[in-house]
């Protein structure tokens, strides 16, 4: 189980700053869409070129032309790119192929898809590297979260890993813990903290026990 930090309020001075100080307790940090959207892929480009032994998350949510966006994203230093499950599966066949030519991994982020276990198992056929299961910012205002379709989704897949996002606090960890993904991931219940470092500290020590 690893545990990936997102950023996604931040600017690309800020987020260096803010991974340095948790360097040693994360396995991925995320670009996250709203800082693709201010600060372009050059944010994914001077991470990977501040902690070459992090592996980084592009957070495009790729909806189309997957394969030049896939492409782009990888020559910019990502590891993993993210694409949505409510892709068609031509899009999500090209991210794909892209990603094993250039010898990366993509996400597929489960937002608002309607048949969890139908997509997935889908997905898993497609050969994606991860599926996520992720309660948006919009949904978690309603106390939404993500365990059962994790485990629908555990439930189907044979090859892909499983990933899981949205509003995961110190407090929360336990129960997703309790659900075994093979990826955390975690926002602002680290970069929101008084101190992040203690708590990423506390959310490894957590992981690593499973």
């Amino acid at each position: 189980m690893e545990l990936q930090l997102a950023l996604d309020l931040v600017d690309i001075p800020e987020g260096i700053k803010l991974v340095k100080e948790v360097e040693s307790f994360i396995d991925v940090v995320e670009i996250g869409t709203p800082v693709v959207i201010n600060e372009g892929l050059r944010a994914v480009k001077e991470m990977k070129e501040a902690f070459p032994n992090l592996k980084v998350l592009a957070d495009l949510k790729i909806m189309d032309a997957a394969g030049y966006e896939v492409m782009k994203a990888s020559e910019a230093g990502a590891d993993i790119v993210t694409i949505l499950g409510a892709a068609e599966d031509m899009s999500i066949k090209g991210a794909v192929e892209e990603a094993k030519k250039q010898g990366k991994k993509i996400l597929v982020d489960m937002i608002a898809v309607k048949d969890i276990a139908a997509r997935a198992k889908e997905l898993d056929e497609f050969g994606v590297d991860y599926i996520c299961v992720h309660t948006g910012y919009d949904l978690q205002a309603v106390g939404q979260n993500s365990f059962e379709d994790l485990k629908a989704i555990k439930s189907v897949v044979k090859n892909a890993k499983t990933a899981v996002a949205g509003g995961i606090k110190l407090e929360t960890l336990p129960e997703v813990i309790k659900a075994q993904p093979d990826l955390v991931i975690v926002g602002g219940g680290i970069t929101g903290q008084a101190d992040i470092k203690a708590a990423a500290s506390q959310m490894q020590k957590l992981i690593k026990q499973g």
